[in-house]
């Protein structure tokens, strides 16, 4: 979260969790809403957490961050960016829209 923060991000909620999925970071970049998975791989032998972000996992982050606007609705009008960051072996990657939502 270091890297976010010194890029200019500002924590709005940590570890937000529903039913159905759980927002690892919930930060502010300016106007947008950004919603941050955050995957940590022991072993980089088949790839970073990055790669591990399936259509599945994708899904249960969209319904979770729906959940996180709909409970904190000033937020909704807001943009919103989905990013990733990976952590392992001492390596650090953050990627910005990581998948884009169609609306």
């Amino acid at each position: 979260m270091t890297e976010l923060k010194a890029a200019g991000l500002v924590l709005v909620a940590r570890n937000f969790a529903t039913r159905e999925g759980e927002i690892d970071l919930v930060m502010r970049d300016g106007d947008v809403l950004v919603f941050v998975e955050v995957r940590y791989r022991g072993n980089l032998s088949f790839g970073d957490g990055i790669a591990s972000i399936d259509a599945r996992k994708r899904k249960r982050i969209l319904i979770a961050a729906a959940q996180f606007v709909q409970k904190h609705p000033h937020w909704r009008l807001s943009p919103q960016r989905f990013d990733a960051v990976s952590m392992g072996q001492g390596e650090t990657r953050w990627v910005r829209n990581v998948f884009v939502v169609d609306r």
